[in-house]
């Protein structure tokens, strides 16, 4: 039985161990936290949402929706132990300059069959009751005179897409997966940090622990997260890469919703490319993000372990945002909600692939945008894997991954890391 290391026991290295386990790999997660989904994963918004700036992308989404939406059924559980809950809001975008007023993402949704409909701006209200309906584009930053001042005239209204929600605890999710992988035969080793990777003739054999423990093994698979782009550099094949990650720093708010609606009740998924925020139900009332519009600065860590957690005022442009669009929302005056890391790429889109060195693999750039795609990403790394181990040249002859409960197929060239950076990329957290 071949046997492989999955470095990262966050989302995504779980589903990778998962889907590994159920194809027959003998699998050992290792990973530097004390349990799964402890680092990026348990701060992710978890929004579960069909639309992206890609064809491969928005293909994958929905198929990972699919699976979201039979979360029990995916894992294949019986045993009582709680499980993550997919709640099914619908996602409503606001059309903008921003996002090319959604033309290109329905157009992906008629390709890839996934329904949506128009709504004008008026409409809105219907979905948010009492907001404010005027431009505010472009987004500014807060020493500009213009902040939250309207440009002139009202939104062009927005797209919803049913298709869409968040999940409710996605450290949870995390956890869920490993005990399906755990199920299936999986390991998983937490407090072990990875210290060297382990070469024989040629290839990745396996890594070498902080403690001294050496696990050999045929394969090895990056999923750190913010900590992939290190984790490529021990193994050496950065050179062999024209897409790099690095450590994004991100603040998410968690604050009361409207004064005039029970956002945790009666909200949904609000992704607004006018004021460039979006939003999401939570128990506290309202989760509140940046889509990272061009003029606020991206905040680049070169130390993972050394994030600052303190609240800057990128918190508070991010709420006063929110509220141009719902002006009931009020504003408390102690920032709340978490400060974490993306792992992101040259252009927002996630390395799925091999590397220049064998049995060396890598699911990298995947925070901020993939939690979606995960149940998903597990059986198409599992199929790279496969195909690659058994002679296949991914890089002269890209594999094409079929999307069975929708019937599609995506060609993962497009998340090569030796592809030129995507122009069609939003080049945000939007993927």
């Amino acid at each position: 039985m071949p046997h492989a290391v999955v470095i990262g026991a966050g989302i995504i290295g779980c589903s990778i161990a998962c889907e590994l386990a159920r194809a027959g790999w003998q699998v050992t997660v290792t990973d530097k936290g004390p349990e799964a989904g402890y680092g990026s994963t348990s701060n992710s918004s978890a929004v579960i949402r069909t639309y992206y700036s890609v064809y491969e992308s928005c293909a994958l989404a929905y198929e990972g929706w699919a699976h979201w939406r039979d979360w029990a059924g995916h894992l294949g559980l019986a045993d009582g132990r709680p499980l993550a809950r997919y709640v099914e809001t619908g996602c409503l975008v606001v059309k903008a300059d921003s996002n090319g007023h959604l033309a290109n993402v329905c157009a992906m949704m008629d390709r890839i069959g996934c329904p949506y409909r128009h709504v004008t701006a008026q409409e809105i209200l219907d979905y948010l009751p009492g907001a404010d309906l005027s431009r505010y584009a472009p987004a500014k930053r807060p020493d500009d005179p213009a902040f939250c001042e309207p440009t002139g005239g009202a939104i062009a209204g927005g797209v919803f897409f049913p298709q869409g929600g968040y999940v409710n605890d996605p450290k949870l999710a995390a956890q869920n997966l490993q005990w399906a992988a755990e199920a299936a035969g999986a390991r998983f080793l937490f407090h072990a940090q990875v210290a060297g990777l382990i070469r024989e003739t040629g290839r990745a054999a396996g890594v070498v622990l902080q403690d001294g423990r050496r696990i050999a093994a045929d394969i090895v698979v990056n999923a750190g997260g913010p900590w992939s782009s290190g984790l490529n550099r021990m193994a050496g094949v950065t050179d062999g890469m024209r897409i790099s990650t690095r450590p994004n720093r991100q603040e998410v708010a968690y604050i009361p919703g409207p004064r005039n609606m029970d956002f945790a009740r009666d909200g949904l998924v609000f992704s607004d490319g006018d004021t460039e925020v979006y939003g999401r139900p939570d128990p506290i009332g309202i989760c509140i993000g940046s889509a990272d519009p061009q003029c606020d600065p991206r905040e680049w860590v070169e130390n993972p372990d050394a994030l600052d957690t303190r609240f800057t005022d990128a918190w508070t442009v991010n709420v006063m945002r929110m509220a141009q669009r719902l002006p009931e929302m009020a504003i408390p005056g102690q920032a709340t909600g978490v400060v974490a890391l993306y792992d992101v790429s040259d252009d927002w889109l996630p390395i799925y692939d091999t590397s220049d060195l064998p049995g060396f693999y890598m699911a990298c750039g995947t925070s901020g945008n993939q939690f979606k795609n995960a149940p998903v990403v597990g059986k198409l790394m599992t199929h790279l894997i496969t195909r690659c181990e058994s002679g296949h040249d991914h890089d002269a002859d890209p594999i094409v991954f079929p999307l069975e409960r929708i019937g599609r197929e995506i060609s993962l060239a497009t998340y090569s890391r030796k592809r030129q950076i995507n122009a069609d990329s939003s080049f945000s957290v939007m993927g």
